[in-house]
């Protein structure tokens, strides 16, 4: 019996795994997803949550595109928060806790009903190259599945072990095993493998904790959901919960330096790099040694479940220690711990061994997706296995790949970043990263992105249709307010009641919109202009008046946002040939032909990006484009 075989293979069934399976199944593409538990899709290995800082950017993206991850938080979220509200709309970034096992249920559910994925409950052992291009995978029984295409997207799961105090156990999360065989198999094929290493905080029985004297912090009263595709009618689906603040203190502190001694990071059984923007909680007692206290989250897994996750208190200490420390803390003075704290240790490839497409520069027809690549977080691990999905899908069908611009998408940054900056930390997206943010806001991720969901069939041509005419209503209506005039006598009264400065004469609607104290609704409600039928159904669509809003709002810095866009296109646009050999230029400096060769940058704006690659270099290697 011969093997079977499919368009594409993907290697795990996490946050990547199931975004890069759905995708190219979508695009009719046959698809075999291998994970070692169905019922483990989409599994949450560390906090139940969705999204946060920068990382809400991404799910607001990877629903433009058609992904899933925005429509499974939707359904499975027990509390929804807007974060940095009192911030500029750049850094706005929606958050959601999710019910932990719900959210695999949902997601086990949309991959099921997608046709053209065959979900394969088996471990992989090999992955099957031949003349440096991908044929298919072997599984641990000795079976062979073979593939034009295969996605590497196994998460934390490469030769991973759990560290807790100078006990290691053999697995890529708590009561499950590691995966093992593909990073040697990868090695000897000429990719290089490192090590690094993410933490997870002990679970806490619920029932056993004092919520009565901590802060609370519930949700949104008006949450909004993270898909563009969910009904606002039906929306939140669940009940609504609240999580609880807590702090550490210098007693804490005192209980967990007893046990540093014991430690898998101090004492040196860890030898992988952690997260340094999410560090452990011995972590921060050592590096800051100077603050009393550390803030503390308590975060229900689920509705109904008896866990809370302590958010902040990852750990690998000894679990006599962890339990001694939470009881010293407020409201956890009778704490039980249902699982302690752990560190999981796992391979990694350095992500500039990949191209933008996320296809690998020495093995054609393999990606990599997620934490292979050095990410940290769900929703990087995600908005990778969409784009590796995608491009393996076009590359199949003989069509032009797809790279988002850092200008265009937070996903365009995070890929950008990867390829020409490597890592050898778990990288996390921030909105610092993005140097557009203003343009790439959370709250116009379907004016950016939704025309290539469409292009790429994981879009409805009637969703998009809707987009379509939302925009010609955006741009009208942005249009009207800059052409609307107040007389002076007719608006002072009301600058008046806002403690706004008078004016002298005629004034715009988008003029006055500009000052901070006003807001373009209460504006557009006086004078008589909600009686005009374009103002009047601008005032019905909430979403379109908002775009309005801050478009006008923060018009001057939009505006130069996209001049220093377009300035530094012609270098997006100045095209390198992956072939070219940087070390027959022997005007370059020795450290730039060693990095551009190690990186291999598409164009003249990455190879810029690379770190020890000067701009008189940049000119020499426009100067042989050039030739």
């Amino acid at each position: 019996m011969g093997s079977k075989s499919y368009d594409i293979l993907v290697i795990g069934g996490g946050h990547a795994g199931i975004e890069a399976a759905y995708a190219a199944a979508q695009m009719d593409c046959s698809v075999g997803l291998i994970t070692m538990d169905k019922n483990a899709l989409g599994r949450m290995s560390c906090n139940p949550a969705i999204g946060g800082t920068a990382k809400g950017h991404l799910v607001r993206e990877i629903d433009a595109l058609g992904g899933l991850m925005g429509k499974i938080a939707d359904s499975t979220g027990i509390q929804f928060r807007m974060l940095n509200k009192s911030k500029g709309p750049a850094v706005w970034s929606p958050r959601c806790q999710s019910d932990r096992s719900l959210y695999s249920e949902v997601a086990l559910k949309f991959v099921q009903s997608q046709e053209n994925i065959e979900i394969i409950e088996n471990s992989v052992t090999e992955i099957l190259i031949e003349n440096n291009v991908v044929t298919g995978i072997q599984t641990g029984a000795g079976e062979a599945f073979l593939a034009r295409s295969v996605i590497l997207s196994a998460g934390t799961f490469m030769n991973a072990i759990m560290h807790t105090g100078l006990k290691g156990i053999s697995g890529g999360r708590f009561g499950e095993k590691p995966s093992t065989g593909i990073t040697e198999g990868l090695v000897r094929h000429g990719f290089i493998s490192g090590r690094l290493k993410t933490g997870t905080p002990p679970r806490l029985k619920k029932d056993s904790i004092n919520f009565s004297i901590l802060e609370e912090q519930p949700g949104d009263v008006n949450p909004q959901p993270f898909s563009h595709f969910t009904n606002k009618d039906d929306f939140p689906a669940l009940p609504q919960v609240s999580c609880h603040i807590t702090y550490t203190n210098p007693e804490v502190h005192k209980i967990l330096e007893k046990g540093f001694d014991r430690s898998p990071m101090f004492t040196g059984l860890i030898s992988g790099v952690g997260p340094r923007y999410c560090p452990s909680i011995e972590d921060k007692v050592v590096r800051f040694s100077d603050k009393e206290k550390h803030q503390l989250f308590l975060e229900p897994e689920g509705l109904y479940s008896d866990q809370i996750y302590l958010n902040g208190f990852a750990t690998s200490l000894p679990e006599e220690i962890q339990l001694e420390a939470l009881h010293k803390i407020k409201g956890l003075e009778e704490v039980e711990m249902v699982r302690p704290g752990y560190a999981v240790e796992y391979d990694f490839f350095p992500p500039h061994q990949v191209d933008s497409t996320l296809e690998t520069k020495l093995v054609k027809g393999l990606y990599f997706a997620g934490q292979v690549n050095g990410t940290s977080g769900y929703e990087e691990a995600a908005a990778q296995g969409l784009i590796a999905g995608i491009n393996a899908a076009l590359k199949l069908q003989e069509k032009k790949e797809f790279v988002l611009k850092r200008s265009e998408a937070y996903i365009g940054v995070l890929i950008d970043d990867l390829v020409t900056k490597s890592t050898d930390e778990p990288y996390r997206m921030f909105t610092s990263r993005a140097e557009h943010r203003l343009l790439l806001r959370q709250d116009n991720a379907d004016r950016r992105l939704m025309k290539y969901g469409k292009e790429f069939c994981l879009i409805p041509p009637e969703h998009f249709e809707k987009v379509e005419i939302r925009e010609q209503k955006i741009v009208s209506s942005t249009n009207a307010c800059r052409k609307l005039k107040f007389q002076a006598k007719d608006i002072n009264y009301f600058l008046d009641s806002k403690s706004s400065s008078r004016i002298d004469s005629s004034e715009t609607v988008a003029n006055l919109c500009r000052r901070p104290e006003l807001s373009l609704k209460e504006l557009l409600n006086l004078n008589g202009f909600s009686d005009l039928e374009e103002i009047r159904l601008l005032l019905e669509d909430e979403v379109a008046l908002k775009q309005v809003e801050i478009d006008l709002k923060y018009e001057g810095y939009l505006k130069r946002q996209e001049e220093m866009i377009a300035k530094l296109e012609r270098y997006e646009d100045s095209k390198i040939p992956l072939t070219l050999n940087y070390f027959n230029l022997k005007a370059l400096s020795t450290e730039s032909r060693e990095k551009l060769q190690k990186y291999k940058p598409r164009s003249i704006g990455q190879a810029s990006r690379i770190q020890g690659v000067t701009p008189s270099d940049i000119s020499v290697l426009l100067v042989y484009l050039k030739k």
